[in-house]
């Protein structure tokens, strides 16, 4: 689920909002199709402060002798994360925050089509997920942690992303000290979905129209 979203906001007004320092290589936006192996936004918490760096979205297990091995993993579920060996050190102590924009959903329709749908905040602001990374080969890897869907996704999936709001980012990022599986929770109504064009199917398809409202 979950599997791709849209970055608009520019990297510096998301640097200012999170406090944190900004890398130089971050993913240039907009980005109306982000997708599972491209490089995403990420917000850490470091010994000098935080940090905004890119990382590939697409976590890979310590152990991993390649990084295609194994299936690509792009979320952990949080009734598990702490229990399996791929992300139990990460959960402990490699959280991090996803700033995106909004992220796409498919509803299952008649025939087997693919229906996509857009959420976003509904109060406009940016969503952040709960996340973890994991170094692997020189660079960091990440997922998203996911939850049992809430009232925002009713009819539509049934997992959504741990959406956190501001207050509490310190603690998932362990600056605010012990309790973040409390987090890891579905959204309480912030969430607000409108249908889109089925051109959002092709992971190569591109432009602020994937995200235009049709008819449902």
């Amino acid at each position: 689920m979950c599997g791709r979203f849209t970055l608009s906001d520019p990297n510096d007004a998301m640097a200012a909002l999170f406090r944190a320092q900004p890398d130089n290589d971050l993913p240039p936006v907009p980005q109306y199709n982000v997708c599972p192996t491209q490089s995403v936004p990420v917000v850490t918490a470091q010994a000098g402060g935080r940090r905004l760096q890119a990382m590939r979205w697409g976590f890979v297990p310590a152990w991993a002798k390649r990084l295609t091995e194994g299936p690509l993993i792009i979320n952990a579920r949080a009734e598990t994360v702490a229990e399996k060996p791929a992300f139990r050190e990460a959960i402990r102590a490699r959280r991090c925050l996803l700033p995106v924009s909004g992220f796409y959903e498919w509803q299952a329709g008649p025939d087997g089509a693919r229906l996509p749908w857009y959420f976003t905040r509904s109060d406009g602001q940016p969503m952040v997920f709960a996340a973890l990374w994991q170094p692997w080969g020189g660079s960091n890897t990440v997922a998203m942690v996911t939850t049992a869907a809430g009232e925002g996704m009713a009819g539509v999936h049934d997992r959504e992303p741990v959406i956190l709001e501001p207050a509490d980012w310190p603690l998932w990022l362990g600056e605010a000290g012990h309790g973040a599986a409390r987090l890891m929770r579905a959204s309480q109504a912030v969430l607000q979905a409108h249908r889109v064009g089925v051109a959002v199917n092709s992971n190569r398809a591109a432009g602020p129209e994937l995200i235009a409202k049709i008819d449902a």
